[in-house]
């Protein structure tokens, strides 16, 4: 079953279509504090990175481990062969520069999750909380644009659990 928020970018990113994520490693090794089972089934492969997101003081919200998509086949799977999302996994899509019209939605997918875009600087410019589509629905109607040079996916409402919000910053290594 396929799930995931689909990526589809419009704008100036309309003319490399989903292409635009590059490269990702991995900010240590893993560690106590990041997610043994994830990522997991056919995204055991990816890269991955520590996402903290800190707040303009300074003061940490919370951090998630994330698989970073590196090829287009990658990124038009998103997290659609997803059965769920641990708490504190996500994905990172990264562009080579800052985009001015991205918008993501919810094709396929069972569960919901949060959209975060963060500008050049990695500041957090906007955040959806993107529920699951209804019995009766794809998700290609839920629509969440923004801009911006990184997106983060994080289960539903983490948040609103972790106190994220505009303004607020995300640190990762790549």
């Amino acid at each position: 079953m396929r799930r995931r928020g689909y990526l589809t970018a419009t704008g100036a990113a309309a003319l490399c279509g989903l292409a635009g994520c590059v490269g990702g490693g991995s900010e240590g090794s893993a560690e106590s504090d990041e997610t043994p089972d994830w990522p997991v089934g056919p995204y055991a492969d990816y890269e991955t990175t520590r996402v903290a997101v800190e707040g303009p003081d300074g003061e940490a919200r919370g951090s998630v481990t994330a698989a970073v998509a590196n090829t287009s086949e990658e990124r038009y799977l998103g997290l659609s062969d997803a059965e769920a999302l641990p708490e504190n996994a996500g994905m990172l899509f990264v562009y080579d520069a800052p985009r001015e019209s991205l918008t993501y939605v919810m094709r396929e997918m069972d569960f919901g999750i949060d959209i975060v875009y963060a500008d050049g600087d990695r500041e957090i410019t906007r955040m959806h909380n993107a529920p699951a589509p209804g019995p009766n629905e794809d998700g290609n109607d839920q629509r969440y644009p923004g801009s911006g040079q990184y997106v983060l996916e994080v289960p539903y409402e983490w948040t609103d659990r972790n106190g994220v919000g505009v303004g607020d910053s995300v640190a990762f290594e790549l």
